[in-house]
């Protein structure tokens, strides 16, 4: 999409403190780009896991839909770490853009009392704990998960400023100033307004120290391959030595979390990463959709802040029947991190124990495209109707909580999965995107 003719502070807003502000320059934008006919053409493309301000992202809410729509997107969700604090802004701003939204959160959970106690399961940083994604939040219940989290994201602070402390600590001495958590990475986030902080925040804001008192270029690079030890590839060397690359304090922030992590991370207690059945139970409660997500071994990470690893699949096949019993409903994963073995693998897998496929990428650099043409291939065309379907479910849900998708009771109660899948994804890829509420009158004619 080209800027030129539309008023650039205009989509400076989009990003403005204010919420409202935000939500009103989405409007805005919205009916400007359409009056001029500045949209690209749409494909039929998704993506139900972006990460915005409220956990760690160059985006809020409003600037992340209407970066989807000027992907060509046709729908956008946005996912937090231990926040669903963008979810009410992101629904808002996809009307302006006309794109089908969904909202959900992101939370670790620990899975003692099972086979994974002691394994690795989808998590780099930890044994016996992994990440799920509550996909698919009636809006009515956004509040109440908010409430829930809180005590999550109180525990994670605590254990945050630990952990810059021990940063500091670990850091070559003399060179720079250490690091505040008040000071240098609560500002970064959207805590505030109920947003998370997260290592990425702790090391965006190394990588602004170290910019700023070594500057970009050989300054940089010295003290990253020098004085931390860290190797860099010929690609993310020349990335650090370009002191105009607009994306720079991202391609730090990727290396030093790929590299730096092990040497400050201090795990999580239980009140921070609750029980896999706990968070399950809630989310069921509310009639979301609990979904394991599915990482698999990691040969080469795509935003380049994974090292090669083994993860689920030595035991997948206990993993599925494991997660099934805990009372999981979906399993998400990522096409463009995987081979076509392992994508094949998951999808048989799921079929096998009735899970839904929910899909979808984690942007939270500025360096990433929110596009995913791997979802165009073939062997993944029931990911698009799947996240209409999931589009479907949530407005539906936030109305009557008997049409969730996953709901025992109502008119589909006794329809197979992939039944009601097909009547909620023609649900969702035939609303009306500016009133997405209107799905409801479509699903009552079918009853």
């Amino acid at each position: 999409m080209s800027n030129s003719v539309l008023d650039e502070r205009i989509i400076d807003k989009l990003n403005s403190d204010s919420r409202d502000d935000r939500i009103s320059a989405a409007f805005l934008a919205g009916e400007e780009i359409e009056r001029l006919g500045l949209y690209p053409e749409q494909t039929n493309e998704v993506n139900n896991h972006i990460h915005t301000s409220y956990s760690f992202s160059p985006y809020s809410p409003s600037k992340a839909a209407f970066m989807a729509r000027a992907a060509g997107l046709k729908a956008a969700g946005s996912v937090d770490h231990d926040s669903i604090g963008a979810a009410g802004e992101m629904v808002e701003a996809c009307k302006a853009f006309r794109l089908g939204s969904t909202v959900g959160f992101e939370v670790r959970v620990n899975f003692n009392g099972t086979f994974l106690e002691q394994r690795k399961i989808n998590n780099p940083d930890s044994a016996g704990s992994g990440y799920i994604v509550i996909h698919g939040v009636p809006h009515n219940r956004i509040d109440e998960v908010a409430v829930w989290l809180k005590p999550v994201n109180e525990e994670r602070n605590l254990r945050n400023q630990k952990q810059v402390e021990r940063l500091n600590s670990v850091l070559p001495q003399g060179i720079l100033e250490p690091l505040d958590f008040q000071q240098d990475i609560y500002p970064l986030s959207q805590a505030a307004d109920g947003g998370s902080i997260t290592e990425r925040h702790i090391l965006f804001a190394l990588s602004n120290r170290i910019i700023e008192s070594l500057g970009k270029g050989p300054g940089t690079v010295d003290y990253v391959t020098g004085k931390l030890g860290i190797e860099i590839s010929s690609t993310v060397k020349d990335f650090l030595l370009d002191e105009a690359n607009p994306h720079y304090a991202y391609d730090l922030l990727g290396i030093l979390k790929g590299n730096l992590v092990s040497r400050f991370f201090i795990q999580s207690n239980e009140a921070e990463c609750p029980s896999a059945s706990e968070v399950v139970a809630f989310a069921n409660s509310i009639g979301a959709i609990p979904a394991y997500s599915y990482l698999g071994d990691v040969a080469e990470s795509p935003t380049g802040d994974k090292k090669a690893e083994h993860f689920e699949d030595e035991y997948l096949d206990d993993l599925m029947p494991l997660i099934r019993n805990i009372g999981f409903k979906a399993v998400t994963y990522m096409p463009p991190r995987n081979t076509m073995a392992q994508l094949l693998r998951i999808q048989k897998l799921c079929a096998r124990h009735g899970f839904m496929q929910i899909s979808g990428v984690d942007i939270n650099s500025s360096r990433q495209i929110f596009r995913c043409p791997e979802i165009m291939k073939p062997e993944f065309s029931h990911l698009i109707g799947a996240t209409w379907a999931l589009i479907a479910h949530e407005h539906l849900a936030s109305i009557e909580p008997e049409l969730a998708l996953f709901s025992g009771k109502g008119k589909f109660a006794g329809l197979s999965l992939d039944e009601k899948l097909e009547i909620y994804s023609d649900a969702g890829s035939h609303m009306d995107l500016r009133h997405p509420e209107k799905v409801i009158d479509y699903i009552r004619r079918i009853r």
